[in-house]
C-alpha cells in the first residue's frame, strides 16, 4: 500500500481511523488531500484521461468540466437511506430504520476489499468557516476523485482543517463507489454499484457510511448527510437548528440590512429566491446571498438567532436555470465549475432545458449520444447539476463567511400550491409559526384549475433530511423559540396560486421582492397587516406596486382569499399526517389545530379582503 502526501501529525484518532478503514477496504494507495490548486488540477487531469471528465472550452468556461454519471446513479436514493439509531422510536416513522449492529455487520461485509485497485482519498473538511464556533469538522474517506474535487468546491478542505481539528472530535464519513478493480480489469468512467446502494447514518456515534453511489448527496457526505441528518441530531442535543434553508440579506434604500432564512421544498424557486434581483422600480432595494440550501441557526448572546451557511459552494439543479430566471446563478457558473449530466454543445460548452428559449439544433446528450431538436428526449437529465464556488456569486453577502453568523429577523416557509394557500401571511406567534412550517405541503404535480391537487407533506422542507423523530423535531423547534427573548417573525408564502383560467396569479421571480419588502417591514414592526383566519396578511395598499400598476385589486384579492371548505380539507390532511407522529406530537399542535378550525368556522364561507379597505 502506497501512502502519498500528508498524514495527520499528532492526531492519533484520525490516523487510527484511517488505518482501520484502509485495512478493511484494501486500497492500492492512500492520498491525504491538501486542497491545493495543484492537487485539484492533477485530479481533474487524471479524470480527463480516464474519460470521467470532459474539459470544456477554456474561453467559454475556464477551468470547467462536464461529466456523465451512470444512468443508474443520477439522484439521491431515499429508499436506501437509513437512520440507525439505537432505538427504532428515535428514528420515527418518516425515516427508514435499521438496527445498528446488524447494519454494521452488513456494511463490513460490503466494505471488505471494496477499494482494491483504487486510491483511498482522505478529505479533512469543515462545514462552516474554519475556526467558527458554529462550524463542524468531518473527515471523509472515499475512493472517488470526483468526490474529492466536488468536496473542494462545496466545503473547506485540507491542512488548515486538520490544524484546526487538533485532537478534537470529528465526524467520520466513509464512502466507496462499491466497484473494486480486479487485476486485469479495465475501469469505467463512472464506477458505481448498480445493484447495491446504502446511505447510512449512526446518530449516536455521529458517523456516516455510504456504499455504491458516486452521485450528489449520496457521495458528498458533508451535504445532506452531515449538514442535515447528523447535524439535526447535534442541534437537538445542543440547542440549535440545522435546517434545509436559504439565507439572504435584504438591504433597504436607507442602507439597513435584514437577514431572512427560508425553507422551500424542491421545485419551489429556492435558489431563485436566494439570488433574487429586485425589479427596476424597486432598485433601491438590494438582495445578497449568504446561502442557497442549508442554514445552521444558533441562539446568540443578544437573544437573537444567528445563522451560517455551512457550505462553501452551490450544488444546484441546472435545468430551468437561465439568464432570465436566475442571472446571478448563471454568472456564478461561468468558470471553475463541474457540470454533471448536462448536454454538450459542438463548440465545447454546456446546455440544458430552459437555459435558452430555443435549444441548439444539435447536441451530445447526458448519456453521450447525439441529440437533435426533434428526437423526442431530454438533452440534460432533470436532476443535472452544477458545482461552483459560492465566492463567485455576484450577489454574495459580505458577511457570508462571518464566523459568528448573521442575525435572522424573519423565517419564511413556502410550498407549491395552486389553490388554498394565500400569497403571504404572518404567523400570530412562534407556536403558530412552527405549526405552519410543520403542516407545509407542496404539490407533486401541477394541479388542474379549481382542484386541490396531489399534495405531499414536507414539514419545514425537512422530511427527507431530519435525522430523528419528526415529533421530537417539532418539540425542539418550540423549545428554541421559548428560550428566545426576541425570536424571528415567521411567514408563509405561496408564489404558485392559480386563477380559474389555470394561469399563475402572481408573476413571481423578481416581483417576489414586493412581498419580501412587506415581510422585512413587518419583522421590524413598520408595516400594517389585517387579521385573517390564517394569520396576519397585507392589504392591497400595503404592498409596493411601483412599476406594476396594472396589477388589479381583484387579482390580489383572489391571491389572498381563504376558502373555508378547502381549508377544512387541509386541516384533515394535517391530522392524517400527525397521526403518524401521535406518540411524540407536541400538545401545542392540538391547540393550534383547534384554534384554526375555530377561526375558519367564525369566518365567511370564502374570506376575502373587503372592498372598503381598498384605497
Amino acid at each position: 500500500m502506497k501512502i502519498t502526501a500528508i498524514t495527520a501529525p499528532g492526531q492519533k484518532n484520525v490516523n487510527e481511523w484511517v488505518n482501520r478503514v484502509a485495512a478493511l477496504c484494501q486500497p492500492d494507495e492512500i492520498h491525504w488531500c491538501d486542497g491545493s490548486v495543484e492537487e485539484n488540477e492533477r485530479l481533474c487531469g487524471q479524470m480527463v484521461e480516464s474519460g470521467t471528465f470532459i474539459r470544456l472550452d477554456p474561453e467559454k468556461r475556464p477551468n470547467s468540466f462536464c461529466c456523465r454519471s451512470d444512468p443508474d446513479d443520477v439522484a439521491r436514493v431515499e429508499d436506501h437511506t437509513y437512520i440507525c439509531s439505537l432505538r427504532k422510536g428515535d428514528a420515527g416513522p418518516t425515516n427508514n430504520w435499521r438496527e445498528p449492529r446488524g447494519m454494521k455487520r452488513e456494511l463490513m461485509e460490503l466494505f471488505d476489499g471494496c477499494m482494491r485497485g483504487r486510491t483511498l482519498y482522505v478529505i479533512p473538511f469543515s462545514m462552516g468557516p474554519i475556526g467558527s464556533p458554529m462550524a463542524q469538522i468531518g473527515v471523509q474517506v472515499t475512493d472517488s476523485p470526483y468526490v474529492v474535487v466536488n468536496m473542494r468546491l462545496m466545503t473547506r478542505i485540507g491542512k488548515a482543517v486538520l490544524e484546526r481539528l487538533g485532537k478534537g472530535p470529528f465526524v467520520p464519513c466513509l464512502h466507496t463507489v462499491g466497484a473494486p478493480v480486479q487485476p486485469g480489469e479495465t475501469d469505467v468512467p463512472w464506477p458505481c454499484n448498480k445493484k447495491t446502494k446504502y446511505i447510512v447514518h449512526f446518530p449516536e456515534e455521529r458517523s456516516i457510511w455510504s456504499y455504491g453511489s458516486g452521485y450528489g448527496g449520496n457521495a458528498l457526505l458533508g451535504k445532506k448527510c452531515l449538514a442535515l441528518r447528523i447535524a439535526s441530531v447535534m442541534a437537538r442535543e445542543e440547542g440549535w437548528l440545522a435546517e434545509h434553508m436559504l439565507i439572504l440579506g435584504v438591504e433597504s434604500p436607507e442602507g439597513k440590512k435584514t437577514y431572512v432564512a427560508a425553507a422551500f421544498p424542491s421545485a419551489c424557486g429556492k435558489t431563485n429566491f436566494a439570488m433574487l434581483i429586485p425589479p427596476e422600480p424597486l432598485n433601491g432595494w438590494k438582495i445578497t446571498t449568504v446561502g442557497d440550501d442549508i442554514a445552521w441557526i444558533k441562539p446568540g448572546k443578544d437573544g437573537r438567532l444567528h445563522a451560517i451557511n455551512p457550505e462553501a459552494g452551490f450544488f444546484g439543479v441546472a435545468p430551468g436555470t437561465s439568464v432570465k430566471s436566475n442571472p446571478n446563478a448563471m454568472a456564478s457558473i461561468e468558470a471553475n465549475t463541474i457540470f454533471t449530466n448536462v448536454a454538450l454543445t459542438p463548440d465545447g460548452d454546456v446546455w440544458w432545458e430552459g437555459m435558452t428559449d430555443e435549444p441548439p439544433p444539435e447536441l451530445i446528450d447526458w448519456r453521450g449520444e447525439p441529440w437533435t431538436r426533434d428526437c423526442g428526449r431530454l438533452a440534460a437529465h432533470p436532476n443535472a447539476r452544477f458545482t461552483a464556488p459560492a465566492s463567485q456569486c455576484p450577489c454574495i453577502d459580505p458577511q457570508w463567511e462571518n464566523p459568528k453568523g448573521v442575525p435572522i429577523s424573519a423565517l419564511v416557509f413556502g410550498g407549491r400550491r395552486s389553490v388554498t394557500v394565500p400569497l403571504v401571511s404572518q404567523a400570530f406567534n412562534w407556536s403558530h409559526g412552527v405549526y405552519l412550517g410543520a403542516t407545509m405541503g407542496s404539490e407533486k404535480t401541477a394541479a388542474a384549475a379549481g382542484s386541490v391537487g396531489d399534495v405531499r407533506n414536507d414539514p419545514m422542507a425537512m422530511l427527507p433530511f431530519c435525522g430523528y423523530h419528526m415529533g421530537d423535531y417539532f418539540n425542539h423547534w418550540l423549545n428554541v423559540g421559548r428560550n428566545l427573548p426576541n425570536p424571528p417573525r415567521i411567514f408563509m408564502v405561496n408564489w404558485f396560486r392559480k386563477g380559474r383560467d389555470g394561469k399563475f396569479l402572481w408573476p413571481g421571480f423578481g416581483e417576489n421582492m414586493r412581498v419580501l419588502k412587506w415581510i422585512v417591514q413587518r419583522a421590524h414592526g413598520r408595516a400594517y397587516a389585517l387579521e385573517c383566519p390564517l394569520g396576519w396578511i397585507p392589504r392591497y395598499k400595503d404592498l409596493d406596486w411601483t412599476g406594476l400598476d396594472d396589477f388589479p385589486f381583484e387579482r390580489f384579492e383572489a391571491l389572498m382569499s381563504v376558502d373555508r371548505k378547502l381549508w377544512m380539507a387541509e386541516v384533515h390532511q394535517h391530522e392524517s399526517f400527525f397521526l403518524r407522529l401521535y406518540d411524540r406530537l407536541p400538545k401545542e399542535f392540538t391547540s393550534e389545530r383547534e384554534l384554526l378550525i375555530s377561526r375558519l368556522w367564525r369566518s365567511p364561507e370564502v374570506w376575502h379582503l373587503a372592498s372598503e379597505i381598498h384605497e
